[in-house]
C-alpha cells in the first residue's frame, strides 16, 4: 500500500513537471486591415455586404440600430505612444536639464449603415490625432 502511494505521488510530480515544461501556444498578435485607404478602396456603397467587411475588419466593436431601423455597426481602433527623455538647452546655464515627456493618441472609428439586404447603404470615417 506505501509503495503504490509513493507511485501515484512520484507520477504526479512527473506529470505537474512535464505539465510546467511544455511549449506555450501563443496565438500571434492580429494585425487590423482597418485603414482610410482600406476603407476608400474596398468599401463601395450599394455593393459591399456585410460579409465582404467581416472578411475585411473583423467583428465590429458594436452593432446597433438606427431610428429607420437599419443595422449599424460601429468599428474603433485607437492607438497611443509617448516619449520621454532629458531636454539640456537653455537649462545648462542654469546648472542641470530639464525632463521632457510627449505622448499621442490616434483614434480611427468606422461607422457603416447597412440596408435590409445587408450591403453598405453608407458609411462614415472619422480619424483624429492629438
Amino acid at each position: 500500500m506505501r509503495r503504490q502511494a509513493t507511485c501515484i505521488v512520484a507520477l504526479t510530480l512527473i506529470t505537474m513537471i512535464l505539465v510546467g515544461c511544455a511549449p506555450r501556444l501563443q496565438q500571434p498578435a492580429q494585425r487590423s486591415n482597418l485603414s482610410a485607404g482600406t476603407v476608400k478602396k474596398d468599401i463601395v456603397k450599394g455593393k459591399t455586404t456585410q460579409a465582404e467587411i467581416l472578411e475585411l475588419f473583423g467583428a465590429p466593436n458594436l452593432v446597433t440600430k438606427n431610428r429607420d431601423a437599419h443595422e449599424v455597426w460601429n468599428y474603433n481602433r485607437m492607438s497611443a505612444s509617448s516619449v520621454s527623455g532629458e531636454e539640456t538647452g537653455w537649462a545648462i546655464f542654469w546648472g542641470g536639464t530639464q525632463a521632457v515627456s510627449s505622448t499621442s493618441t490616434n483614434s480611427f472609428d468606422l461607422i457603416l449603415i447597412f440596408d435590409d439586404a445587408d450591403v453598405v447603404l453608407d458609411y462614415s470615417l472619422i480619424q483624429a490625432s492629438y
